[in-house]
Formats: structure tokens, sequence, C-alpha cells
């Protein structure tokens, strides 16, 4: 059994309309490698969308693509390094997918004054192997010990009434 180990991929890419397939294809085979089948359309397809737009508006071509797996999350950001590329206006079409196809997005400038998108996506519950693992079951070495045998009439203790009821008797 698996257990779920924190992944992380990165990838720089001159983006060209022939690279937005080969770029979505080493995405989702990432995916599939570790387990996570039902991100891949999501994912990629958000992942094309700002991949196409960059070709389409950017003058700098040269983008980065990371992902993380922490277990319940996979983020994915897409950096670009065109400082003239606006993500209200340019991007407008592709932030509003991501937005709908995500549980969480955002844009951020960096130092260098190109933007870094990220998304995230929430793996549901049974897409990804439990969390925390299962005890052992135990092993044919391993087992309880038998109680002794004991006979009967060792367990049983004389009960003696407290009144002395049962002496007046006979």
């Amino acid at each position: 059994m698996k257990t779920a180990v924190p992944c992380y991929y990165h990838l720089d890419v001159e983006v060209s309309p022939e690279r937005v397939g080969q770029v979505s294809r080493i995405l989702a085979a990432h995916l599939k490698y570790w387990d996570l089948d039902p991100l891949v359309k999501p994912v990629c397809g958000s992942a094309e969308l700002l991949l196409k737009a960059i070709d389409e508006h950017a003058t700098d071509k040269h983008t980065s693509i990371e992902m993380w797996w922490n277990g319940q999350h996979l983020i994915t950001a897409v950096g670009d390094n065109d400082q003239a590329l606006r993500p209200d206006l340019d991007l407008r079409a592709c932030l509003e997918h991501i937005a709908a196809m995500s549980d969480g997005w955002g844009c951020c400038a960096t130092e260098t004054g190109s933007k870094v998108i990220w998304f995230s996506q929430r793996a549901r519950a049974g897409e990804r192997v439990p969390l925390v693992p299962k005890a052992p079951a135990p092993d044919l070495r391993e087992g309880l010990q038998v109680p002794r045998e004991m006979p009967v009439a060792a367990l049983a203790t004389p009960m003696l009434p407290a009144d002395g009821a049962l002496e007046d008797a006979r």
C-alpha cells in the first residue's frame, strides 16, 4: 500500500502552440504517476488555457510551471516573465475558467515584476491513498495468549450470607 508522500514537479518551457499540448501531456503523466487521475482534466485544462493566453498575448514566452502535492491539495503555479501581460485584461477569460474549475486560485507579483498565477485542487475522498496508515494485521507468529485452564471449583468462592439467615434455616 502506498502512503501519501508530498510531491513536487517543476518545468521551464518556452511557450509555443505546439508546446502547449506537450506540456499538458507531461503534467497529465505526473498526475497519473502520483495517483491523481481525477485531477488530470481540470488541472491540464486550466494550465492549457493559461499557456495559450501567454502564447497569444505575451512578448516574453518563457514560462515556469510548478505542481505541489501535499497529500490533500494539488497546487499548480504558472509563472511568466512578461511584465506587460495584465491578468485583469489579457487573462480575464482564463482566470474566470480557473476560478470555476478550482478550489482556490490567486495571482501574485514577483520581485522582478513578473507574475505567478496559481490554483489548487482538493483531492476528494477515495481519490488518493489514505493519509493515516492502517494498523498492520497480526502476523502468524503473533497471537493472543490463551488463558490457562483452571478448574471451576478454584474460580468459585463460597458466598457467606451477611446476616446468617441460611444457617438459621437449617
